[in-house]
């Protein structure tokens, strides 16, 4: 899991060579101004998500882990709230391999985030996150999903 500035992307390009094409579409475009829903960048290797949740109180929030994708999630309206818990100390659960996530209900996050606005955050495959916690109002943000090909 990483924390930062949007403006410090560049220097985790090293990570994944995809990181490169999600700079470059964040100095093209304002997220704020882009439709919600799936905005391809590089087909199914790179794309946007551009959602509008309704803000959760962190016992709603459920854990989420992904295999295939990283997800660099941009809050984008609103400060957010994420629970982390490392995969590795999951338990066992479906995988729904089609979809590349499994939800893992019931089980309460190790450790808790909150990321502001002009921030953003990078999950790993064997980083487990609950997203949108946010007191129950509902915001705006931006999930990248980035294919795992490079780590």
């Amino acid at each position: 899991m990483i924390i930062d500035k949007i403006a410090n992307l560049h220097k985790y390009v090293a990570l994944n060579p995809l990181f490169c094409d999600v700079e470059a579409f964040l100095q093209t475009h304002n997220l704020m101004q882009l439709a919600e829903g799936q905005h391809l960048i590089k087909g199914n290797d790179l794309f946007v998500n551009i959602e509008v949740c309704k803000g959760k109180q962190k016992d709603e929030a459920v854990i989420e882990f992904h295999r295939e994708m990283i997800d660099i999630q941009i809050p984008l309206s609103s400060d957010e709230i994420f629970g982390y818990s490392p995969v590795e100390d999951l338990p066992e659960v479906d995988f729904d391999v089609e979809r590349d996530i499994a939800k893992v209900p019931g089980v309460m996050p190790q450790n808790y985030v909150k990321v502001k606005r002009g921030q953003f955050i990078v999950f790993f495959p064997q980083d487990g996150h609950a997203p949108c916690i946010a007191d129950g109002k509902s915001f705006k943000k931006a999930i990248f999903k980035v294919k795992n090909n490079c780590i």
